[in-house]
């Protein structure tokens, strides 16, 4: 099995600085330490609403992530022309509303399934690699391939909310299933949203998975021990579960 990799979302860094809507915290000096600490690259979701991680912080970012830099973003025009100006190493497509706390379920392929396919030949001619944020079905994934996307990133939350143990088991299901019939399709997996410290492993056991996507549980957790510990604490259960 190949190492899973940790890409650290720092929009919540982002989130407290815009409170005060001055500089601190300073979201370059926390992507720096995740990756100084382990991370393998950088997660950021700039909004509609920018109501965290602002335009300069998507430009500022792209000079000094050493590791994978993974946008994410919707479907949006000027979210758009901003990716392509900066081109990540990877882009994540995510549903939005601007009325939810946090991005609520996966991506409508089916729906947008021709506008989808337009913007990944887009980013594929510049060199950028394409994730679609998922619910794990089945059918879904066999439409995100049919796009043209590099990845699936499949949307742990349900798995996350759940509380009974047989609804734990059945999401946990749904998700080795989605990602099972990705590997069959020939598409790569990886995984998020939701995620800490005490449900991750049995996410870890995923065939097939190289990426987790996890932020507010590690912002979360640093404010008690600190970032870079926050960071080399998830590393570790990453490292001896897979």
């Amino acid at each position: 099995m190949s190492n899973i990799i940790l890409c650290v979302n720092i929009d919540h860094i982002a989130t407290l600085r815009q409170a005060r809507g001055g500089a601190e915290p300073n979201v370059i000096e926390g992507a720096k330490i995740c990756e100084e600490n382990g991370a393998g690259g950088i997660t950021i979701h700039l909004r509609e609403d920018r109501r965290h991680i602002q335009d300069k912080d998507v430009l500022a970012l792209k000079e000094i992530v050493k590791g994978k830099y993974n946008l994410e973003m919707a479907l949006s025009d000027d979210v758009i022309e901003i990716a392509k100006k900066v081109k990540p190493d990877q882009i994540t497509l995510v549903p939005e509303k601007r009325e939810e706390l946090t991005t609520e379920g996966g991506l409508d392929v089916e729906q947008n399934f021709h506008n989808i396919k337009k913007l990944i030949n887009i980013f594929h001619d510049n060199g950028v690699i394409v994730s679609l944020f998922i619910e794990p079905d089945k059918r879904i994934v066999e439409l995100s391939k049919e796009t043209g996307a590099d990845f699936i990133e499949i949307h742990t939350g349900a798995y996350c909310d759940a509380v009974e143990p047989d609804m734990l088991k059945k999401e946990i299901d749904r998700i080795y299933e989605a990602a099972n019939y990705g590997l069959e399709l020939g598409i790569r997996i990886n995984a998020g949203h939701g995620l800490n410290y005490l449900n991750i492993n049995p996410v870890l056991k995923t065939k097939g998975l190289e990426e987790l996507n996890i932020g507010h549980s590690i912002i979360s957790r640093s404010i008690f021990v600190g970032l870079a510990e926050a960071v080399r604490e998830m590393i570790r259960l990453i490292n001896d579960n897979q």
